[in-house]
């Protein structure tokens, strides 16, 4: 073997390691970013161009033409996909998310100076300095709750995530309930696997009525679809109506989004699906504060064929930057009238939810709450009271 094979074997060896070593840490890179997965492939068989084409020049070098043409070709082959894959991801992401999101708690915090919260016009009938009860619940409710707070509980902060007065969601406001971390929750009933994890604790949970709300659907604003009944919601979200042209609208395929679950608003379309069963939830990747990727339940996306789901308080809040519009349900449009005397078919209670908590006070709350002045901030938050 002459010197010059040898060099040339030693040399292909380095470079290929060098190529091989950039080629793993894009592969790497491009893989934590959820956005970026599509690339990985891409960048691996890139990788495995460039060695066979250093391979190529050093063993061939009489077809250094022939090898820059391929290289050239394969690359004006990649800027198709690439390009492709650009446009329609500059598309999906131009999309507006509209979401619960976009109501800021921070504005309904009580004792705010600019809180948005409502007020009693007198002074409340109970007053807490001690043995607070440690409150968590929905988001859709926090305002509520929270006006609950500012009547009742001494003034301070009571930090969103971590005091007294929490908002951590439905899903974790159960968990925490069950393990005994607050007193007192405030949010729809609890789904079947709630339930069963109360049982499993041990844990008998009480419902106890402090309002109404209405569970409603959206679409985007320039849908022909006014309404829909309840027979075609559950049609759509088991999968069985697939385009909006089956329920008067135009010739489009149905973009039906969910909520992640165990949310209250996905207990309420499970219930309202009966037994009728849901088809998967849409999904997306998202990545996490460690750098991996989870797959997640897609927030709702403001597609011309997109339809989604809240309790009317979010989506009142959410309609008004004009995206989206409310659906008539059975021919009734949600509203409080509606809610009150019960026409609207997707009305519900919402409650104050407790697990055995020792707390002397949060009894009185409730009972509180319940009161006249309680329903009163039911009221004015802009839901319908029990009483």
């Amino acid at each position: 073997m002459n010197k010059e094979l040898v060099g040339k074997i030693f040399g292909c060896i380095v470079l290929g390691a060098i190529i091989t070593v950039i080629g793993v840490v894009a592969v790497v890179m491009t893989a934590l970013n959820a956005e970026g997965r599509v690339y990985s492939l891409l960048v691996a068989v890139t990788t495995v161009v460039f060695i066979i084409y250093i391979i190529g020049q050093m063993f061939a070098p009489q077809k250094s033409r022939l090898w820059n043409r391929a290289l050239f070709v394969y690359f004006l082959f990649c800027t198709l996909p690439v390009a492709g894959y650009e446009i329609s991801s500059y598309y999906h992401n131009s999309i507006p998310v509209v979401s619960e999101a976009e109501v800021d708690l921070e504005q309904y915090k009580p004792f705010g100076a600019d809180s948005k919260i409502q007020k009693l016009d007198q002074p409340a009938t109970l007053s807490l300095q001690s043995d607070l009860p440690k409150i968590d619940g929905a988001t859709a409710l926090y305002p509520l709750y929270a006006s609950f707070v500012q009547a009742v509980y001494p003034e301070k902060d009571y930090d969103l995530y971590d005091s007294e007065v929490m908002v951590s969601k439905t899903p974790n406001a159960y968990e925490n309930l069950l393990d005994g971390k607050v007193d007192i929750i405030f949010a729809a009933g609890p789904s079947e696997e709630q339930l069963l994890a109360a049982k499993e604790k041990g844990v008998e949970l009480k419902l106890t009525p402090i309002g109404r709300e209405a569970f409603v659907f959206f679409v985007h604003a320039e849908n022909s679809v006014q309404g829909l009944t309840t027979q075609q919601i559950r049609g759509i979200y088991a999968g069985d109506i697939i385009s909006w042209d089956e329920v008067g609208g135009g010739y489009e395929f149905i973009r039906a989004f969910q909520r992640p679950e165990n949310s209250g608003s996905q207990t309420m379309l499970q219930k309202i699906m009966g037994d009728k069963e849901l088809m998967t939830a849409p999904q997306e990747d998202v990545v996490t504060g460690m750098g991996g990727i989870i797959e997640q339940t897609a927030n709702y996306k403001n597609y011309s064929n997109a339809i989604g789901y809240s309790f009317l308080f979010y989506a009142t809040e959410m309609v008004r930057n004009g995206n989206i519009r409310l659906l008539a349900i059975d021919g009734v449009t949600p509203n409080k009238e509606t809610i009150k005397n019960r026409a609207y078919p997707f009305a519900a209670e919402f409650y104050a939810v407790t697990a055995g908590t020792d707390n002397p006070n949060a009894e009185k709350l409730i009972e509180w709450i319940l009161s006249p002045q309680g329903q009163e901030l039911v009221e004015k938050t802009g839901y319908i009271p029990v009483k």
